[in-house]
């Protein structure tokens, strides 16, 4: 699929041109070439002198190349690759069955992409790490309910060796700093005969997209406002797939529990009094009180423990 927006940047590379140029070159007409332009512009990655555009600054392109070198010997046993755009990486890996290997697919932009229940992923070209990774697995599908957990536990290890190190999990799926949302995964599952195929979707906030929190109507957070300088979008691929697929590797040899005192340590909520909308449209309230066994929100409520498997928290706040 192609990415005008990154048709545009590459279109850059070599130095400032006319936009009428750009439009050429891309095979689009002008006005469809300034709106790109336009928004490639908010985010800062554009500057215009006169009619010619030109770069702020170099553009770092994701490179399944680089992403390898950087993981080293753990490249070995992965598949990676790069497109300019799909409808979403979770959607690509779910649907092709040609291949049985782990593979990781990264996208400059998504059409479609998607959070949980069916909720849309917004970001621009250029201001997030989006990617899935597929994996087999030998253990049966009702053993998988935990592994939301253990991607959470693993993205959150790499976010803090980078330099992000308030960066903590809101039960089951957010990454977030000081209650601002950094990024999510979103885990998809299919049975193979005894086996499963599990697509690990992440999306990671790297680069501020302006108007993003006014649309999502939450806070949010990027790893250009916690690290100074900022890392290079491959260098952070390479980092969260390096925890990712050692937690991955964990997990099929021992199980959630290995995670478990983990990811209580980086739960964001853990002690806090919470509000949870479950999957039918009704709100549990409780204090925040560990993992049940498979993996879901253990809450004190009024009328005791109670383990919530489905659900999304809407309001958090201390006693």
């Amino acid at each position: 699929m192609r990415s005008l927006a990154v048709d545009l940047l590459r279109g850059l590379q070599d130095g400032p041109r006319p936009s009428a140029g750009l439009a050429e070159a891309c095979g689009v007409s002008v006005a469809e070439a300034e709106r790109g332009l336009a928004r490639l512009a908010a985010t800062g990655f554009l500057a215009r002198d006169g009619e010619r555009v030109r770069l702020t600054a170099p553009f770092e392109f994701l490179d399944a190349a680089r992403i390898a070198s950087l993981l080293g010997e753990r490249a070995r046993a992965l598949g990676i690759a790069v497109h300019d755009a799909c409808t979403s990486t979770n959607t690509v890996l779910l649907g092709d069955a040609s291949g049985e290997g782990a593979l990781a697919l990264f996208a400059e932009e998504q059409s479609a992409g998607r959070g949980r229940r069916g909720r849309r992923w917004l970001s621009c070209v250029g201001t997030g790490l989006t990617f899935s990774l597929r994996r087999r697995f030998e253990r049966p599908l009702r053993e998988l309910g935990g592994l939301s957990l253990v991607a959470g536990v693993a993205t959150v290890r790499a976010l803090r060796s980078l330099g992000a190190l308030e960066a903590s999990l809101k039960w089951p799926n957010d990454l977030l700093v000081r209650d601002q949302k950094l990024g999510g995964i979103l885990i998809e599952t299919r049975a193979q005969g005894a086996a499963v195929r599990a697509v690990i979707g992440i999306g990671i906030n790297c680069r501020a997209t302006p108007g993003l929190e006014a649309r999502l109507r939450r806070r949010i957070t990027a790893l250009e406002d916690l690290v100074a300088p900022a890392p290079a979008r491959n260098a952070v691929a390479a980092r969260v797939l390096e925890h990712l697929l050692e937690a991955l590797e964990s997990f099929e040899a021992n199980g959630v529990d290995a995670f478990r005192n983990d990811w209580l340590a980086v739960h964001a909520h853990e002690g806090r009094r919470l509000r949870v909308r479950l999957a039918d449209g009704r709100v549990v309230a409780g204090v925040a009180e560990g993992l049940a066994e498979d993996g879901g929100l253990r809450l004190r409520t009024r009328s005791g423990l109670r383990a919530v498997r489905s659900g999304r928290v809407v309001s958090a706040r201390i006693g």
